[in-house]
């Protein structure tokens, strides 16, 4: 994936045993896109109840709903 000049992304890798590792690409590493990322990497590292509810969603099989365009 190419990204551009004003967007970074977070690359969630899950192992086989069901941890979850959280990474940060960007081209520009000192724009407002990548720093936006890394506070949200930090937040699902870090936060239990933000993980919680993550996985209940996921257990649920709950699907995020589109933006609206």
């Amino acid at each position: 994936m190419d990204l551009k000049e004003n967007q970074a992304a977070l690359i969630l890798e899950a192992s086989s045993d069901g941890e979850v590792t959280v990474d940060v690409q960007a081209q520009n590493l000192q724009g407002f896109a990548i720093a936006l990322c890394h506070a949200l990497a930090i937040k699902l590292v870090n936060d239990e109840q933000l993980q919680g509810e993550l996985m209940a969603m996921v257990e649920a099989g709950e699907q995020p709903e589109k933006p609206a365009e």
